[in-house]
């Protein structure tokens, strides 16, 4: 389990008085959870929606005491917590689901300015093997969800407060080939290769679009070979932690990102394929 990051080690609140949407907080050790925590501790409202559905269904399974065991994770030792953040299941293969979770977070806390569209649904199908239902199924949670996002983070969002972000997360398909994976790769291409013409289209609405490519982190999904096999191919020799996405994010949402947008960046500690 990885440790939380704490509210002692770090400056004031620089996302005082922001709203924050976080999507795919569903695991304590994924990286959605510690990116919640991380903006609880800089001050932030979190409204944060997860689908523990989907963990169930994939090999890794989901958390024991699901939705509890989540927002214990997040708000543990952070006195106030409770009045700035919210959590919620939620579907995002329901079209309906990103407008419903921006209107709820300006019901609940009078503001969005913030999305990180952190959600992924998980495939593991190739060519071979590769059906429409989960082709369907990918592009609608995690391309057609994410544009969505954007679309609500525009509706629902006053340009005449700062800060505006949408933050979303692709994974390393357009540096190496991932032919197992074909219903999440091309999703997840889809999200890297919107972010230009959604930076263009929200610019001038005070909100900055970049997409995260944070490269194999350490969320529980490999078994011990793979582990020892992927760690081997950093030069650190270790994974990826929820805390080192966390980090780049926590910059991206914060004043001092204000001047980068339109960016994919691959945060991959030297990853070596």
């Amino acid at each position: 389990m990885p440790v939380p990051p704490s509210a002692s080690t770090l400056e004031p609140a620089p996302l005082a008085g922001r709203v924050a949407l976080v999507t795919g907080v569903s695991r304590r050790v994924g990286i959605a959870a510690t990116i919640a925590r991380q903006m609880l501790l800089d001050g932030a409202s979190v409204l944060a929606s997860g689908w523990h559905p989907h963990d169930a269904d994939q090999p890794w399974g989901a958390d024991a005491g699901r939705a509890r065991a989540t927002i214990d994770f997040v708000t543990t030792d952070l006195p106030g917590a409770d009045g700035r953040f919210h959590y919620v299941e939620a579907d995002l293969a329901d079209p309906e689901t990103p407008g419903s979770l921006a209107r709820l977070a300006v019901e609940r806390f009078g503001a969005l300015d913030i999305v990180v569209a952190c959600h992924a649904r998980s495939s593991s199908q190739s060519l071979r093997d590769v059906t429409v239902a989960e082709l369907d199924a990918s592009w609608a949670v995690n391309a057609r969800g994410t544009l969505l996002l954007a679309k609500a983070l525009q509706q629902y969002r006053d340009p005449t407060r700062p800060g505006g972000r949408l933050i979303t997360f692709t994974s390393g398909q357009h540096l190496g080939p991932m032919p197992d994976e074909l219903p999440y790769i091309v999703s997840k291409g889809a999200i890297q290769q919107m972010t230009a013409s959604l930076s263009d289209g929200l610019i001038d609405e005070g909100i900055t679009v970049n997409c995260v490519n944070p490269g194999p982190v350490d969320t529980g999904y490999a078994d011990a070979d793979a582990h020892a096999h992927v760690a081997a191919m950093f030069p650190a020799k270790r994974w990826g932690q929820p805390s080192d996405v966390a980090s780049l994010v926590r910059f991206l949402a914060s004043d001092g990102g204000a001047w980068v947008t339109g960016q994919t960046i691959n945060a991959e500690g030297g990853f070596r394929r």
